[in-house]
Formats: C-alpha cells, sequence, structure tokens
C-alpha cells in the first residue's frame, strides 16, 4: 500500500489498533543488559538506551520501569514527510486530558497512553477519525 501523506485522508483512515498486553518505559546502559527479542522500540539519549516492552518482560528481566502504558497502533501508512497527523490525534488526545507517548515507524505511528486511560484515548481517536470521514 502507499503512503499517504494527506491530512484528511490519514486521519480518516487512521484506524486505531489496540496491542495486547501492559508497556513501559525503561532506561539500559547497554543492549546487554535486556534480551533484545522483548524490545518493542529502542531509542538512544545521552542518559543510556530508553527501550519499550512489556511489563512482563521488565518484569522477568529484573530491568526498572516507569509509565505503565497501553500501545495503539494507527494502521494507516503515513508517509514519513505527512505533515499534521501527530498534532491532530494529540489534540483530540490531549482535549480528554490524556498523556501520549508516540513513537513513529518507517509504516505507523504508535501511541502510548496511560493504561487507566485506555478507552477513553480509543474513543478519541475513533471519534477524530469520524469527524473527518
Amino acid at each position: 500500500m502507499a503512503a499517504i501523506s494527506d491530512l484528511n485522508e490519514l486521519v480518516a483512515s487512521m484506524e486505531p489498533h489496540l496491542n495486547e498486553g501492559v508497556f513501559v518505559f525503561a532506561t539500559v546502559g547497554s543492549l546487554a543488559e535486556v534480551d533484545e527479542s522483548s524490545i518493542v522500540a529502542l531509542m538512544r539519549e545521552p542518559e543510556g538506551l530508553s527501550v519499550v516492552m512489556s511489563e512482563a518482560d521488565a518484569g522477568r528481566q529484573g530491568i526498572a520501569h516507569e509509565f505503565r502504558s497501553s500501545w495503539i497502533t494507527l494502521t494507516v501508512t503515513s508517509a514519513l514527510e505527512a505533515v499534521g497527523l501527530t498534532a491532530a490525534f494529540a489534540q483530540a488526545l490531549g482535549d480528554v486530558q490524556i498523556s501520549c507517548n508516540v513513537i513513529a515507524g518507517r509504516h505507523h505511528d504508535h501511541i502510548f497512553v496511560p493504561t487507566d486511560s485506555t478507552d477513553a484515548a480509543l474513543a478519541a481517536l475513533r471519534g477524530l477519525q469520524v469527524s473527518a470521514r
């Protein structure tokens, strides 16, 4: 499927998908400290390697973590140069007082929201999607 760059088309077809499980953020000094197969996302920062993984994997590996979250994937294939999608869904979530941490992959945007806000976040995202149709 071709990547979409038109904002209205992106929002109208973003189809939020809830991934199963609880996910957390952690910092490790090196990849040697973590089972690489358990990493959902990785970002190198001056303080260390920020990793996202399931809470269960972090617990099994004894990795200190924070921010219990649900992982929502927007299944639309967004063009990397597309403008406005992140702002649109962040505004929709902000309007209902839900924080989000966003990781953009090559094909999809991934949103991590507090676990106790999962249902409200999905409702806000679906409402945004419907408003663009």
